[in-house]
């Protein structure tokens, strides 16, 4: 295995798990970067070095933030009035921040293009291009237009006509002929593809991207922009990880071409350049294995290999290596800790008794004590006995009369504390220790009650869920086996199909077509719940939901309606339609291999959707 990675910064412990499945391994690390990387903040319109040295922070950053902090507390008042200073959603920053257009004439005018500016956002990444458009913004000579001209009408001279429109493609070619770009799934892969290799080639200047370009495209820049250092995860705002700013900021420096590479951040009154320094200097970002076997991975490793020895190879896996390293540290913590009781406990040792005996009757008193206000009244009751037995015991007890008692009680209390924490700490072993085979083992039970196992053998079930393959590999077998398939039509079998492979981007009630398909998706969801509630019930991470946000789209799709119709008063991106459609193209094909029978149909749905700009897109992305 010869592995190549920028970022990962546990190479020694993936080659000791190399070495211990493969045998002898060499781990060559090297720290050296062939073009070296220079970090700065672009703070108004000055570009400032973020470091004077190797780890501190340039004094000219700091005094500028502390200048602007300043202006705002004499603005504001350090006490006092409506608004408060320390909140950072108040403040306005003295420094003027140069707009999207302004900021590329400025890295043109330092020598840094071409360069990408990452922005965590696919409307923004747009917006920007048509800022730069709207301030007249050009970067390419004639020769560089005609050349870029050539390479769209080589790229795009196959899109059908009719959809030149909808996918924005005259605007589009403005902007690259301009030498500007926006890059992000939300494109059409035929834009992408155009877009990289111009970028390659030096004829576009300024890309706007989200971060999924910095993820195994090859796009290296002279600079790379980062407009905040905050991202939308989802569900909230969250900081940027040393590990994530390292891959983006690893776009910076072309080998070969550049002698220097620049990674620049836009100050803002929300960044901290102690915090950006803290991101820039970090090196500590691990693999961290996120293997765990499947319904389909465990039939077909049991057919390949039998139960027990599948389940050996799982045990042998990273994600377990991992797993078993943790539990060693866990286990000696437990150690030191079970050391520490011995020596409590020699120190509470009383001539007139077992104290750890009594100091275990105080600490039952304290614990009924406690959940004694929660109790209803009978209970109450019971429980006011069980503590006057317990009062009555401890006063009984030889060592309540002992003249350290209290002392000693403060000590046994510590030695508790450590017996409970190592409860806690036996938990987490237990839930590490042999966590990849118990999975498979659960994931057998699953299978066995649903007729795809029969004492470890595969039956002709079996058979057919080994060929589907994705997250609801087992929803999908089980309406194959129960024939929920069986009287829909071409269309609203692609409709139906669409909830395995379709993630919405918002939440929002989905429209769906009359009939057949509303009465499948119905006896679906009972199907899914069936799954969902024997997985909870073993503790298996449940198989996600269905999700119908698709399912009109592609049915008009299948329906034979236009691409420009069904975008039409939608929140649906060229990008995101086309990725959806050859998920369910590649899906449908999977069907028709696990289930012949359905075979005519799905051939008869693969030639309704896979036409114009989905025949043109290529393979599935």
């Amino acid at each position: 295995v010869a592995a190549l990675s920028a970022t990962v910064s546990n190479a020694e412990e993936f080659g000791d798990w190399l070495q211990t499945v493969r045998g002898e391994m060499q781990v060559i690390v090297s720290e050296s970067r062939p073009v070296p990387l220079y970090q700065h903040v672009l703070f108004g319109n000055r570009l400032l070095d973020l470091f004077s040295s190797s780890t501190k922070v340039n004094p000219e950053i700091l005094r500028l933030e502390k200048e602007s902090l300043r202006s705002v507390r004499s603005k504001y008042g350090n006490s006092g009035g409506k608004r408060n200073w320390r909140d950072s959603s108040q403040i306005t920053p003295t420094i003027k921040a140069l707009g999207r257009a302004e900021v590329i004439e400025k890295l043109d005018r330092e020598g840094l293009l071409p360069a990408i500016t990452f922005i965590f956002s696919r409307a923004q990444c747009d917006s920007a291009v048509k800022q730069c458009l709207a301030a007249g913004l050009r970067l390419t000579n004639a020769d560089e237009r005609s050349e870029i001209r050539q390479v769209i009408t080589e790229k795009t001279s196959s899109l059908p006509e009719d959809d030149l429109v909808v996918l924005g493609f005259h605007q589009w070619v403005d902007s690259l002929e301009r030498g500007i770009a926006s890059h992000h799934a939300g494109l059409l892969p035929a834009f992408k593809e155009c877009v990289e290799e111009l970028f390659q080639r030096g004829l576009i200047k300024a890309v706007f991207a989200t971060e999924t370009l910095a993820l195994g495209i090859n796009m290296p820049a002279r600079t790379v922009v980062l407009e905040k250092l905050t991202k939308w995860n989802g569900e909230s705002h969250v900081s940027v990880t040393p590990g994530e700013y390292t891959q983006l900021t690893g776009r910076a420096g072309r080998r070969g071409i550049d002698i220097e590479g620049n990674a620049v951040i836009l100050w803002n009154k929300d960044i901290d350049s102690a915090s950006a320094a803290g991101l820039a200097s970090t090196r500590t970002y691990p693999l961290k294995s996120s293997f765990k076997p499947t319904y389909n991975m465990t039939i077909n490793l049991i057919s390949q290999f039998g139960a027990d020895r599948a389940r050996t190879s799982l045990e042998s896996s990273f994600a377990q290596f991992q797993a078993d390293k943790a539990v060693v540290g866990l286990a000696r913590q437990i150690k030191r800790n079970n050391e520490a009781i011995t020596e409590l406990e020699e120190e509470i040792s009383c001539h007139l008794g077992d104290f750890v005996e009594y100091a275990q009757i105080r600490f039952e008193i304290k614990e009924l004590e406690r959940g004694l206000s929660t109790k209803r009244r009978k209970a109450r009751e019971f429980e006011e006995e069980k503590i006057a037995d317990a009062r009555k015991a401890l006063r009984n007890h030889a060592c309540h009369g002992c003249s350290d008692r209290e002392t000693h009680a403060r000590i046994a209390e510590r030695a508790d504390r450590l017996r409970r924490e190592n409860n806690g700490l036996a938990a987490r072993v237990a839930n590490r220790t042999h966590v990849i085979a118990r999975r498979f083992d659960l994931i057998k039970i699953m299978l066995e009650k649903f007729g795809y196992l029969n004492n470890d053998v595969i039956t002709a079930n079996g058979k057919l869920l080994s060929k589907i393959y994705g997250e609801t590999d087992l929803l999908i077998a089980e309406m194959i086996r129960r024939e929920g398939f069986g009287q829909l039509t071409a269309a609203e079998l692609v409709s139906v199909v669409s909830v395995f492979v379709h993630e919405s981007r918002k939440e929002s009630p989905p429209k769906l077509p009359r009939g057949a398909v509303e009465e499948v998706l119905s006896d679906l969801i009972k199907v899914w719940i069936e799954i969902n509630d024997l997985e909870t019930e073993l503790g298996l991470e449940p198989i996600r939901e269905p999700d119908a946000g698709f399912c009109w789209a592609s049915y008009r799709w299948a329906s034979g309606h236009s691409l420009t119709s069904i975008l039409r008063g939608t929140e649906l991106t060229v990008g995101d339609f086309v990725r959806s459609m050859k998920q369910i193209i590649d899906l449908l094909r999977q069907i028709a291999i696990a289930s012949p029978h359905l075979s005519p149909i799905v051939a008869d749905a693969l030639g309704r959707i896979d036409r114009g700009v989905i025949a043109y897109a290529g393979a599935v992305v």
